[in-house]
């Protein structure tokens, strides 16, 4: 429900925009949003939202029409996605991974009538723009050199007054949609309607209540400080900016995560909860400056977004004390399972094998394990894949059908993650049926769908394969196998800046493997399993 009825229009469905302006018209002079010396009171963040919702409007944008939001993490970039949604409209998270073909594609299929690009994306929200047969209008968050109009300059010449008329969203309306890969011309997109946000309601009450299983700490409005340093364009960072925002929370913004920097602020600004992506939490706990009792301040860490190992959990607990949860999600579902930091010490306690889990399902969300193409729930402790059905789950892939078909059966989702239940409920997760590689410092995903595209298009390659490697620093690093034509001069090191090029750095493979052949299952895919064996073992000749 990102967008905004009048106040007196609320009686109906719940509203998560109503939710923070009820704390920002509350003690008005206390902190809203920071980020270094960017400091923006209650009142001064409510007034910004305002004139940036009126400033949007004014670009002819009406109810329901979709803005992509290319940001980087600023306190801007929070209030932008808040005012979208004020007006009624459709949030198109645009995050920095895609590269030009794939970002152009994504802009073009989400029917965006206008891009909001950060300064530094400027050049490649132009370039995207202006491949879209819909040639989207393009904002700047500030001066670019694409000489694109200023969004904060034209909201400073607006009212600072609330935007009026604006309709309450369909049950069925996607309000916001994010980006979950696919392929060079048709991008996957998990549309989302307002009932993401009554989730999200939902879970902050839990807290609160200290009911079920639930990510979030209870947060004091007032006293509790909540650091993002995951992307804001992806969902965990989307998730936690709004966890802080509608518990009146003071909500700060790392711009970009490094863990130094990370641990300063967390003891400067006496943060009290924040999410890592295991990389982010590892790198944390290997800086030289992170002790027991170094963050006294601190007191949740939500750690998600990949496969965290079972000892560093442990790690985590000595060096801060029971602050850490985990959550279980992805972009089609943004919440899935959860495991509270009291419940997880006191039950891994007792049951060590707990620190592999995710969690047990959350609330209003109900899972079960099926076997490829059945329907039917397998018994406890068998493996197969992750099926779940709440309101967290999408509505559907943004302008495709097909691929709607394939993933959602009677309100059940099919994550494609592999794993099993135990008697008591928790989730374990054992594998990844599709062929993402979680990587970089920030968790973030790459695609082998889209990798294995481009790598086609290369002269001399017949065929490709992505793979992920064990990697001690990211989890996994990105390997490319290539079938080469017979006579072909193929250049590894062409390649990997080929790719980099196109796709973006956190596509770069850390090594190119060329082949004659590529070893096939028995219907003829690629058998991705036997080359990452085979590789391990230091054998190519076996597959």
């Amino acid at each position: 429900m990102p967008v905004i009825v009048n106040a007196q229009e609320t009686s109906g469905p719940r509203i998560y925009i109503e939710r923070i302006l009820e704390h920002w018209n509350r003690d008005e002079d206390a902190e809203a949003l920071v980020q270094g010396a960017q400091r923006l009171t209650r009142r001064e963040a409510r007034r910004q939202l305002f004139r940036l919702g009126h400033a949007l409007r004014r670009q002819g944008l009406a109810p329901g029409d979709g803005v992509g939001l290319f940001l980087a993490n600023r306190v801007d970039s929070v209030l932008v996605q808040l005012a979208v949604h004020l007006i009624g409209c459709r949030v198109v998270f645009l995050p920095p991974e895609p590269g030009p073909g794939e970002l152009a594609a994504l802009v073009e299929q989400s029917r965006a009538r206008v891009v909001v690009t950060d300064p530094t994306f400027a050049q490649r929200a132009a370039d995207a723009a202006g491949r879209s047969v819909h040639a989207p209008a393009l904002l700047g968050l500030g001066p670019c050199e694409q000489q694109c109009p200023d969004l904060l300059a034209l909201a400073a010449e607006c009212p600072d007054v609330r935007p009026e008329g604006v309709p309450a969203p369909g049950a069925d309306e996607a309000v916001t949609v994010l980006y979950t890969g696919g392929t060079l011309g048709r991008p996957k997109l998990a549309a989302h309607s307002h009932q993401l946000y009554n989730m999200l309601l939902d879970l902050v009450d839990d807290a609160e209540q200290d009911s079920g299983s639930t990510l979030f700490p209870a947060m004091d409005e007032g006293t509790d400080r909540v650091l993002v340093s995951t992307l804001l364009t992806h969902g965990s960072g989307h998730l936690t900016s709004l966890q802080a925002l509608v518990t009146g929370s003071t909500l700060v913004v790392l711009p970009e995560f490094e863990a130094g920097a990370a641990l300063t602020v967390l003891r400067e600004e006496r943060i009290t909860a924040t999410m890592f992506v295991p990389p982010m939490l590892y790198a944390v706990l290997d800086h030289p400056e992170c002790k027991p009792g170094a963050l006294p301040a601190l007191r949740g860490i939500v750690v998600g977004g990949a496969a965290t190992s079972p000892s560093r959990l442990q790690q985590t607990v000595e060096v801060f004390g029971p602050v850490l949860s985990q959550g279980y999600g992805q972009s089609e579902a943004l919440g899935i399972s959860a495991f509270g930091a009291e419940e997880l010490v006191s039950e891994a306690a007792r049951r060590p094998e707990l620190w592999r889990s995710c969690g047990r399902a959350i609330r209003d969300a109900e899972i079960e394990i099926r076997g490829e193409g059945s329907t039917a729930a397998l018994p406890v402790g068998q493996v197969g894949e992750v099926c779940v059905r709440g309101e967290t789950v999408m509505l559907g892939y943004f302008e495709d059908p097909e691929r709607t078909a394939a993933a959602l059966h009677d309100g059940w989702l099919r994550t494609g993650d592999l794993g099993y239940l135990d008697a008591e409920g928790y989730l374990y997760l054992v594998d990844r049926a599709k062929d993402i590689i979680v990587t970089g410092s920030t968790s973030d995903n790459v695609y082998s769908r889209v990798l294995e595209d481009f790598l086609l298009t290369l002269p001399g390659v017949r065929n490709a394969a992505a793979v992920g490697m064990p990697d001690e620093e990211y989890g996994e690093a990105v390997q490319i196998f290539l079938a080469t034509a017979e006579g072909a001069d193929v250049d590894p090191e062409a390649v990997g800046a080929a790719v980099t090029a196109e796709l973006g750095e956190l596509y770069t493979p850390r090594e190119t493997v060329l082949m004659d052949r590529l070893p096939t299952t028995k219907v003829g895919k690629v058998d991705k399993k036997a080359l990452r064996a085979a590789w391990l073992s230091g054998d190519l000749r076996t597959v």
